[in-house]
């Protein structure tokens, strides 16, 4: 691996923040495009950092080529994750860091953790349909569907889960 895995710094706040807000507009993944009030909430990396966990790749250079949210169940940052679970969220890979390696690198520290938590017996996620590419990342490190737990945090817009059990 060419970049470590660390956990965020004041300095990385704004960076990071762009850096997910602008995955997740580029992407096309705001039902509301760049109107979407989630943009907010995605580059607000100071709360995250506060009320949860949040992890970044650097590269050897300094830069931020991606980063995660990592919460215990029933905290704020947890969508669906109940008491005894972890979720992980906001998953973000630059597009020039892409196919390295980056997004699953981050997805196997926020098992770790997981897995590191007293009484935590799995670590959930939701994700869009069209995340492709995620989905093979989670489908690779043993996650399954939970169509059951797949919701709407806003109307007409469908969400997939997936969990793993430890």
């Amino acid at each position: 691996m060419d970049f470590t895995i660390r956990a965020v710094r004041p300095e990385d706040y704004e960076t990071l923040g762009e850096l997910t807000a602008g995955t997740y507009l580029n992407d096309g993944l705001l039902k509301y495009g760049a109107e979407d009030s989630y943009l907010h909430v995605l580059r607000d990396t100071a709360r995250r950092a506060r009320e949860s966990e949040v992890l970044v790749a650097e590269d050897a250079d300094g830069r931020l080529l991606g980063g995660v949210t990592f919460a215990t169940g029933a905290t704020p940052w947890a969508d669906i994750a109940i008491e005894g679970e972890a979720e992980f969220r906001m998953l973000v890979v630059s597009r020039e860091a892409r196919g390295r390696g980056v997004g699953e690198a981050l997805v196997r520290a926020c098992i770790e953790r997981a897995r590191a938590l007293p009484g935590c017996r799995r670590i959930v996620l939701s994700t869009d349909a069209t995340m492709v590419s995620a989905h093979r990342i989670y489908e690779r490190l043993g996650f399954v569907r939970t169509p059951d737990r797949d919701w709407e945090p806003i109307p007409d817009h469908s969400l997939r889960t997936y969990a793993l059990e430890f």
